[in-house]
């Protein structure tokens, strides 16, 4: 095959229709999961999810994520640890700005996302104490059996990081097709040099987020709500 020969992709098949629906159920059954059993995802199940996730397009092809996964007295060791250290109260330390402020619609949205949790576990409304304890939930993983932990290049700077997102992503949505659930979490970033002194990461090495996972706990309050989304002709601006 020379240069300017390529194989016909599948997708240009009577397959799209599948493919295309199947990526959209996929993105429906996603959800931020906040209570999971006990039980592990096996290894082999792990490697898929890692496997298809590595697929993900990134700047000149760079790949800059580096993983760390734990599982079983790993996870609950970590778990304990990243307690202790944000019950501390001490500043949160993020290798990467988290924003300066939600306006606006992001507002709101944020606003109608946190309302959702707090009704679904119980947590009424100005309830300061009640909330902290629901925003502890986060260092404990929400229960979840394994973490990951996402980390780029800090020469990479914002493209790096960009990058890593596109892999959480992908991650979470293969995690999906195989019946796993996961919950992208910013709040493990904000403890980046805990995180990276506890796994004797390099300085070099930035902190993107944490990725708990596991298998959902149906009967879990905090996993009976779902975020809506807006409509996408809004978010669009055409030109022709």
């Amino acid at each position: 095959m020379n240069a300017t020969q390529w194989p016909e992709t599948n997708l240009m098949t009577d397959s799209a229709p599948y493919a295309i629906s199947t990526l959209e159920r996929l993105l429906e059954q996603r959800f931020s999961c906040r209570g999971y059993l006990p039980k592990p995802v096996d290894e082999q199940t792990i490697a898929q999810i890692l496997k298809v996730a590595q697929r993900t397009a990134s700047w000149c092809n760079a790949q800059p994520w580096k993983l760390i996964i734990t599982s079983g007295e790993a996870t609950d060791r970590f778990r304990d640890a990243l307690v202790d250290d944000a019950a501390k109260q001490s500043a949160p330390e993020f290798d990467f700005p988290p924003p300066g402020a939600y306006n606006g619609d992001y507002q709101l949205r944020r606003k109608e996302c946190g309302l959702a949790l707090y009704d679904a576990v119980g947590v009424p409304k100005g309830d300061r104490e009640a909330s902290a304890r629901q925003a502890m939930e986060n260092f404990r993983l929400f229960g979840a059996p394994h973490v990951a932990i996402v980390t780029s290049d800090e020469a990479l700077g914002v493209y790096g990081a960009v990058d890593c997102g596109a892999y959480v992503a992908n991650f979470m949505l293969a995690a999906r097709a195989l019946g796993v659930a996961s919950i992208a979490q910013a709040a493990i970033a904000s403890r980046s040099r805990f995180v990276r002194q506890y796994f004797g990461l390099p300085d070099d090495r930035k902190v993107v987020c944490g990725i708990s996972f596991g298998y959902e706990d149906p009967a879990h309050p905090a996993n009976s709500f779902r975020t809506s989304r807006a409509d996408w002709q809004s978010e669009v601006r055409f030109l022709s």
